[in-house]
Parts: C-alpha cells; structure tokens; sequence
C-alpha cells in the first residue's frame, strides 16, 4: 500500500472540493483553497520521494477554456517541479495527452474522452493507447453508486452516470488496455466520512486477485481507515488522500499517513501510528 498524494486545480488554485459539487455550476464547495502554488506541493512530494500521484485540472476545457488553461498553467508548473513523479488528468485527449508526457508527466489520466453518451467507446480508448502507449495510461473509473446498489462509472466531472459497472470482470477486461486504474468514490469524496467500503472490498479483491495496481480515493480522514483498505486488499490497494491532510486543512500529518501504509504493505494488515497533531 502506498499513499498516491494528489494536486487539485480548479480556477487556477489549489483546492480540495467536495467531489460531488464538481461541475455544478456555482455550487462547488471548497474544501481548502491554498496560498501556495501546484508546484510548491509537487516539489513537497519530491522531497518525500512520494511518486505515484495524480494532477487533476477540475475545470471543463469544453464549458470554460480560460479557467481550463489557467489550471494547465498551473499543472504544467508542478509537472516541471517533479518530473515523471506524477500523472495528469481532466480533460486529456490525444491531442494535448503528448504535450503533458513530454512536460514531465508520468502517465495521462483519462476518463470522458473514452465514454460517449454513457458507454464505453473502444475506438477512442485505442486512440488513447495509440498516442501514449498502454503503459503511460491511466484509466479513471471514478464512480458513484446507482439506486440498484451498483457502482457506476461517472464522467464529466463526476456527473454523468454510465453504463459501465465497476466489477472485477470489467476491470479484469479493462486491465488490458492501460497501466493503471484511479477510481474516487465520488459520493464520499472530499467529506472526510469514512470510506465506500463495499467500493473497497471489490477494489481490493480486484487488487488481490491480479496484483494489479489500483489507487482509491474518497473519505479516507483517520489511520484506521487505511487499516480497514489493507485488510481488504493485503496492503495491495493504493491511497488518495486530500481534504483530511493537514497540508490541505486537515488534520493529518503526511508523514504519519505515508508510514502507516508503509507498514501495511509490508505486512499486509492492520496499520498504526499516531493521530494527526
């Protein structure tokens, strides 16, 4: 298990948000908004020597280019100050995925491009593949929970739902195509709640089953609720964790969250450690 740290954009900030609010068109809430730049908190991951995180623009390149860009400005900056230490998504095509890669970016994030009207475009995740490579993509299958109880894939901004399920045959079948998968729990992200277990309990069959590497993210806010994701994964699911980070406005220490999971993975069990101060 390894904490994946993340850097949010949205208007060109540093944010963390309540997941869900994303794209509601003034009804964001913000979490934190920081003083300090995409870059600061990448070099921050450098010195840590905590690769493996995720940059995400959260404006709509469609819906506002001018916010879009400033978040890109914003994620170029980080890129730069850490690079092939993170990946970058929100609004990546085939068309800007290179320019991301070459400014430092160790793999592109994708989900709305490779869904069209609620289902899965095959031709356009080939496209994807085809400009960056299998193993330079990651596939965002961040997801909400539908009224039948299953958990299904949501775009733009987390706010169309889709046909696509997260199971493990989907994800088994998925596998094939990218390098990684990020998936937030979207009802609980950014609430600092507790985690979607039973959202858990799939990724981390998934992760046990195949050893393929997936990162969770959503409502973790407290050590034992990366106990609780290393006893279903065996330490194998990988963690976000944003709005409860001291760095973020939270309360926990990155340092106390880094070596929990450290020990998780080591052992495959429970993690301990000391509360946030």
């Amino acid at each position: 298990m390894k904490i994946r740290p993340c850097i949010d954009i949205h208007g060109g900030r540093v944010k963390q948000i309540v997941g869900g609010t994303v794209g509601q068109s003034g009804k964001v809430k913000e979490n934190y908004v920081s003083d300090c730049g995409a870059a600061w908190y990448a070099s921050l991951y450098r010195e840590k020597e905590m690769d493996g995180g995720h940059i995400i623009l959260l404006d709509s390149a469609a819906a506002d280019p001018a916010a879009w860009e400033a978040d890109r400005l914003q994620a170029v900056q980080a890129l730069r100050a850490f690079p092939g230490g993170m990946q970058i998504g929100g609004g990546i095509d085939p068309r800007n995925a290179v320019s991301f890669l070459e400014e430092g970016a160790s793999h592109v994030i994708v989900t709305s491009y490779v869904f069209r009207d609620g289902r899965l475009d095959l031709d356009r995740l080939e496209e994807m593949k085809r400009a960056v490579g299998k193993k330079r993509l990651v596939l965002d299958l961040s997801c909400r929970r539908r009224q039948d109880g299953s958990f299904a894939v949501v775009t733009d901004r987390w706010q169309k739902f889709t046909e696509l399920t997260v199971t493990p045959d989907n994800l088994r079948s998925l596998s094939a195509h990218c390098d990684e998968f990020l998936i937030h729990a979207a009802d609980v992200e950014g609430k600092r709640g507790g985690i979607q277990e039973d959202l858990t309990a799939v990724l981390g069959k998934f992760c046990l089953d195949t050893g393929f590497p997936v990162t969770y993210a959503g409502g973790v806010h407290k050590l034992s609720d990366l106990s609780r994701i290393a006893g279903l994964s065996g330490g194998r699911l990988d963690v976000t964790v944003g709005s409860a980070l001291r760095i973020f406005g939270g309360d926990l220490d990155l340092e106390d969250l880094a070596a929990a999971a450290a020990a998780a993975e080591s052992c495959g069990g429970p993690v301990s450690g000391r509360p946030g101060r």
